[in-house]
């Protein structure tokens, strides 16, 4: 099975963005790891915006899950 390359991108965009991560860092993550965290920064933004009330977090519904 191939995986989209559009969302590789934003897989390793999101988690680099959030987490400062190295590009080679995040690759080497097995496909699964790799979507485990964009869902754990998701619920962190989530969490962020409902305590401030901002609502500018990307959220949960970022879209990338499985």
């Amino acid at each position: 099975m191939t995986y989209a390359p559009d969302r590789l991108y934003s897989e390793v965009a999101y988690v680099a963005y959030h987490f400062h991560w190295s590009l080679d860092s995040i690759l080497d993550l097995e496909h699964a790891d790799r979507l485990r965290y964009v869902e754990e920064i998701g619920r962190i933004n989530t969490r962020i915006s409902a305590s401030s009330g901002s609502g500018s977090g990307f959220g949960s519904g970022f879209g990338l899950g499985r």
